[in-house]
């Protein structure tokens, strides 16, 4: 019998490519219009109220879809390509933050 793929491996790599791409674009954006305020006491609403949660929600979102991505490799008698591929692509947003959060408290 052919195995098929695993749902919560689909779930993974589906989530990963959403918000993967979504939170490195938000990122962007937030940091560039970091970069256009006079002064660093100015306080850009925007930033502040929508792209700041935002960021996180996307965050997270990429947490799941890596906790999604590794219960999937469990999975016995199921295809795990999906499962890889999620694991792996969500994964990249999750450790850019963390080694941004090390590099920054080294400073």
């Amino acid at each position: 019998m052919e195995q098929k793929h695993s749902r919560i491996g689909i779930a993974s790599f589906v989530i990963s490519i959403i918000s993967g791409p979504l939170f490195f674009l938000t990122l962007f954006i937030a940091i560039i219009m970091e970069g256009f305020r006079p002064t660093a006491m100015d306080h850009d609403p925007l930033i502040e109220t929508v792209l700041v949660p935002l960021i996180l929600v996307l965050l997270l979102a990429n947490f799941v879809a890596l906790g999604l991505g590794i219960g999937g490799l469990f999975k016995k008698s199921r295809k795990k390509i999906f499962a890889i591929l999620g694991t792996v692509f969500s994964s990249v947003p999750v450790v850019g933050m963390i080694l941004n959060a090390i590099i920054h408290n080294l400073e």
